[in-house]
C-alpha cells in the first residue's frame, strides 16, 4: 500500500526558539482541565493565569482543583487576552478545536508560543509555517488521543525496528483509545461533553487498512470488533483517516502494511446499547441528532459520584512475508478516575502540560511540533510521564532465535505485565468498502 513520502529536511537550519517569558496563559476551564496538569505548570512557569468567560468562575476552578493562590484568575472582556498576552508567553488553548486558530493568532500576533491537544488543522499549520522565521513554537496534539497514543507508537515502532533489522516485513498495528464509565450503565456511556459532537462523530467515514488493503467504513459502527485485554472484553472501532499515521510514525519503507488502524474504544455491549442512535446517525437528519443528543445528555450525565476510565491500548506486530511472527509489541494505559481528579483531565492534561515545559525550556524546534515526531522526542515524554505516575504497561515477544530485543524495560507500576490482547475478526463488516471503491 502506498503511504505519504517522509517530511523532507529543510535546505537551512530553523531558527532558535523565542525565548520564552514563563509566563502561560491557560485558557479554558473544561474537564480537561486537570489538577495534575495545571499544578506541574504551577510548579514550574515563572506564572500562570487561568482565563474562563468571568474571573469569578476561573477562581472556583482553581478553588475546585486544590491551586487557589498558586495561579492567576481571568475573565475573557473582550480584548482582555490580547493585551495581556506578551511576546515569548505560552497560549494554551482548551476551548473547542473550532477556536483554536483565533487563539493562535492572537498569540503570534503578540509574539507569544501556542499549544493545544486537538489533532493538526489546515489552519494551525498554516499558522505554524508563518511563525516559524520569528521562532514561535506551535504544539498540537499532545493530550491523551492525540498524544500519549503517538508516543507509545513511535516507541514500539522503534523497538520492533531494533529486533528485526532492515529486512522485508509485513506489520499490523492498532491503536484504541476510549473514556468509558468505570461502573459500565446500560447506555455504556456517560456525557461528560459535547454530546452533540459525540454522535455527529460517528457520521464521519473511517479509513484504515485491514488484510493488507486500504478500506473505508461510511458507518464506523459497522466495523466494530471485540478486543480482550487481561480476561475483560472491550467494543473496538476505527475512526478518522489512519493512514498518514504510519508516515507520521515512522513506519520503514520496506514494510509492508497489513494492517493499519487508529479508533475508539468502548465497553462490550456498547454497539447493542446504542441502536437508536446509530438509527437516527445514519438518518442524517440534524436536527433530529440534535435533539437525541439533548435527551442522552439529560439521561446520561456525568455527576459528581461517577468515577470514569479511561483505556489506551496500542500493538504492533512485525512478521516476515511468509508470515512467520517476528516481534510483537504492546502498551496499555489503563487509569480509572479518583474524587481528586478524573482519569480523563489527568491523561489530557499533564502531556500538555510537559509539553509546554519544553516550550518554556527551549527544548522544541520552531514551527509546527506534535507531541513527538521522533523516537528520541517520545522516549524523554514516556520518561517524564512515568516520572508523575503514568505509565502504559509494556509487553513485547520476539521469535525463537531472534536475535533482537526479546524484552522492554518493565513499565513504572506495580501492576504485572498483561497478556497479549485478541482482537475478534471476520469478513468485512456491511458499509466497509475498499479503499476507491
Amino acid at each position: 500500500m502506498n503511504r505519504e513520502p517522509r517530511s523532507r529536511t529543510p535546505e537551512t537550519p530553523p531558527p532558535a526558539p523565542a525565548p520564552a517569558s514563563g509566563v502561560v496563559h491557560w485558557v479554558g476551564t473544561g474537564l480537561s482541565t486537570g489538577r495534575s496538569g495545571l499544578g506541574l505548570l504551577c510548579d514550574r512557569a515563572r506564572q500562570v493565569v487561568l482565563w474562563d468567560r468571568t474571573a469569578d468562575r476561573a477562581d472556583r476552578r482553581l478553588a475546585a482543583l486544590g491551586l487557589t493562590g498558586r495561579a492567576g484568575a481571568r475573565g475573557l472582556e473582550p480584548g482582555a487576552l490580547a493585551a495581556a498576552v506578551g511576546p515569548g508567553d505560552v497560549v494554551v488553548s482548551m476551548l473547542p478545536a473550532a477556536e483554536h486558530p483565533a487563539l493562535l493568532d492572537l498569540a503570534a500576533g503578540r509574539g507569544a508560543h501556542f499549544a493545544c491537544t486537538s489533532y493538526t488543522s489546515p489552519e494551525l499549520d498554516r499558522g505554524a509555517a508563518a511563525g516559524t522565521g520569528r521562532g514561535l513554537v506551535v504544539l498540537t496534539e499532545a493530550g491523551l488521543d492525540p498524544g500519549i497514543d503517538h508516543l507509545l507508537a513511535h516507541a514500539l515502532v522503534d523497538r520492533a525496528r531494533q529486533a528485526v533489522g532492515d529486512r522485508a516485513a509485513t506489520a499490523v498495528f492498532t491503536s484504541y483509545c476510549g473514556g468509558l464509565p468505570a461502573v459500565p450503565n446500560d447506555f455504556r456511556y456517560r456525557f461528560s461533553w459535547a454530546p452533540y459532537g459525540v454522535l455527529a462523530a460517528l457520521g464521519t467515514p473511517a479509513h484504515y487498512a485491514e488484510d493488507g488493503a486500504w478500506r473505508t467504513a461510511r458507518h464506523p459502527w459497522l466495523a466494530t470488533r471485540t478486543l480482550t485485554l487481561a480476561g475483560e472484553d472491550f467494543e473496538v472501532y476505527p475512526n478518522r483517516d489512519s493512514e498518514p499515521f504510519a508516515a507520521q510514525y515512522g513506519f520503514p519503507d520496506h514494510w509492508r502494511l497489513g494492517g493499519f488502524v487508529r479508533g475508539t474504544l468502548r465497553n462490550a455491549g456498547w454497539r447493542a446499547a446504542w441502536s437508536e442512535v446509530f438509527d437516527t446517525v445514519r438518518a442524517g437528519d440534524e436536527g433530529r441528532t440534535r435533539a437525541l443528543a439533548k435527551q442522552l445528555a439529560e439521561r446520561y450525565p456525568t455527576t459528581e459520584a461517577d468515577r470514569d476510565r479511561v483505556v489506551l491500548h496500542v500493538a504492533l506486530e512485525v512478521t516476515d512475508p511468509d508470515g512467520t511472527p517476528r516481534w510483537r509489541g504492546s502498551r496499555l494505559l489503563d487509569l480509572t478516575g479518583t474524587a481528586a481528579e478524573s482519569a480523563m483531565a489527568r491523561c489530557v492534561s499533564l502531556p500538555l502540560a510537559l509539553g509546554v515545559v519544553r516550550v518554556l525550556d527551549g527544548a522544541l524546534r520552531p514551527g509546527l511540533n506534535r507531541a513527538a515526531e521522533t523516537p528520541a522526542e517520545a522516549a524523554a515524554w514516556l520518561e517524564a510521564l512515568a516520572g508523575h505516575g503514568l505509565a502504559a504497561v509494556a509487553e513485547e515477544s520476539a521469535a525463537p532465535g531472534n536475535p533482537g530485543i526479546s524484552s522492554a524495560p518493565r513499565a513504572a507500576t506495580a501492576d504485572p505485565l498483561r497478556p497479549a490482547s485478541r482482537t475478534g475478526r471476520g469478513a468485512p463488516p456491511e458499509g466497509e468498502v475498499p479503499h476507491g471503491a
